[in-house]
């Protein structure tokens, strides 16, 4: 076809994705948002109860942050809204100064969030080690189920059945059919069962009542002066830093699902923006939620922004048009898709025996660690970062031992060679000023380092003390071998380091 015969409806279809022609990709999406969104509905409401503010404020939040994101974020068919973790930061806010500091806060988050990923805050995850990623999942799964127990604890027995109906459905239904998502199916039945039946068990309704209309934007009720700024800053930079902390795992742990490549760095400016749009509206903020990508992800099979975008307005839709009949969904049946979500979510090869024989002690330390961290503080940003140093410190005792000397004389007695191999930083050269015999040592000393690399000062500083060591017995030290980056290294540092001489 030439050039000339190309028509705009043509050249308009080459510029849509694939998927928006295929019917099948489109069934999924909109099925894998109803879920979502069903989903999205009693967490919202629970992290309102959190913050200390009305339901409405966090299922607000959590429709702007799916619909937005959806468009600016990095990571196709993550969902990010309304979190427990944002919750728990700005609540103190909220409770000594109001909504009008919460709103303003979630606005300066924001504003930091797209400011810290055009530094490129997101090229940080790469420091992020795979036994603290397998530590951060499960550790995420074991959170999903604790939030689970509560709903599970002090209820009327109709729920316990009820649960357990609920999850047969889920494993057993994909076996009939994979064209509706068994989740959804599965708060269906329960939710027709128990109001056919008349069944007294809590609902959606019991946790707080649905929003009747749609937000409206405008600016936060704070006094805008010096004194605000400095009263919402703190939170606003906790909140940015942990919600950009969760969402970067999080899209991390979706491309592994999916074998697939992100921008991180899209994504951390797409959370602040997300964040600004949230809080104009009257929104508590957000980040991406873990449980609701894996239901979206990985229970429903969704693979693009369709998905998230149709959560966030699924959400909008039920809340205000289908109201009473959400508010009669059975709680139970909602904690049977966490459930479930909890069970796919946990990393079960990485507790096999068999992994556990096979993997280094210092990796299962780090895993455990990140787990007990997370769990204990109820915080997955803290901790990742507590796996994260536990890591770098397990790794510095790991290679603090590959530096390697030895020495070789002269048949004449008049030089030795002293070769080091391995890597000389902190933990490495701490050993290194011991490992020669100053007093025996003929007049003529050679170090050679071709197979070594000068990382840091403190391993100048130790060269410097064994320089001086030989010098007070009136010897000579020559220093060899040194690759580019080591030798401009030592040339800047060396005599000038205090104390090394």
């Amino acid at each position: 076809m030439s050039s000339a015969a190309v028509t705009p409806a043509v050249r308009l279809r080459g510029l849509k994705p694939d998927w928006l022609n295929n019917p099948k990709v489109w069934r999924t999406e909109v099925l894998a948002g109803l879920v979502v969104a069903l989903a999205l509905i009693p967490e919202a409401i629970s992290f309102s109860i959190i913050a200390g503010v009305d339901p409405a404020i966090g299922l607000f939040a959590s429709f702007t942050m799916a619909v937005v994101i959806s468009v600016v974020g990095g990571r196709r068919a993550m969902i990010s809204a309304a979190t427990g973790a944002v919750a728990l930061v700005i609540a103190p806010l909220n409770q000594e100064y109001g909504l009008g500091y919460l709103v303003a806060a979630v606005i300066l988050a924001g504003v930091m969030q797209v400011v810290l990923g055009a530094l490129g805050v997101a090229k940080l995850m790469r420091f992020v080690p795979r036994s603290v990623m397998v530590g951060f999942v499960n550790a995420l799964a074991i959170l999903i189920f604790m939030a689970q127990v509560p709903e599970m604890h002090d209820v009327p027995w109709p729920v316990y059945p009820l649960i357990i109906g609920g999850l047969a459905l889920m494993v057993f239904f994909p076996r009939v059919t994979t064209v509706i998502p068994a989740p959804l199916v599965s708060i269906v039945i329960l939710t027709v069962i128990t109001v056919a039946a008349g069944i007294a068990v809590p609902t959606v309704g019991d946790k707080g009542a649905l929003p009747s209309s749609l937000p409206v934007p405008g600016l936060p009720d704070v006094p805008f002066t010096l004194d605000t700024l400095t009263t919402i800053a703190p939170y606003a930079f906790a909140m940015a830093l942990v919600g950009l902390m969760e969402s970067l795992m999080t899209a991390k742990l979706v491309d592994d699902i999916t074998d697939t490549h992100s921008s991180k760095t899209r994504e951390s400016i797409g959370q602040g923006v997300a964040n600004i749009v949230t809080g104009f509206f009257g929104g508590m903020g957000g980040c991406a939620m873990i449980g609701q990508t894996m239901i979206n992800v990985k229970v429903s099979g969704a693979r693009t922004r369709l998905s998230t975008f149709l959560a966030g307005s699924f959400l909008m839709v039920l809340c205000i048009v289908f109201g009473p009949v959400v508010s009669d969904i059975p709680m139970a049946a909602l904690v049977a898709v966490m459930v479930m979500v909890s069970f796919a979510t946990f990393d079960w090869h990485s507790v096999a025996p068999v992994t556990l024989k096979r993997m280094p002690a210092g990796e299962i330390a780090v895993m455990a660690v990140t787990v007990t961290a997370v769990v204990t503080t109820h915080n997955l940003a803290i901790g990742v970062v507590i796996g994260t140093v536990t890591a770098m410190v397990v790794f510095a005792k790991r290679v603090a031992h590959l530096a390697h000397v030895t020495a070789v004389t002269d048949p004449d007695g008049s030089t030795v060679v002293y070769r080091v191999t391995g890597e000389l930083f902190f933990a490495s050269s701490n050993d290194l000023v011991g490992q020669f015999d100053y007093a025996g040592d003929p007049a003529r000393v050679v170090i050679d380092l071709s197979a070594a690399h000068i990382w840091d000062a403190s391993s100048v500083a130790a060269l410097d003390a064994i320089e001086t060591k030989y010098e007070q017995r009136g010897k000579t030290v020559e220093i060899t071998g040194l690759n580019n980056p080591s030798a401009d290294l030592h040339g800047k540092l060396t005599g000038e380091l205090a104390g090394s001489h």
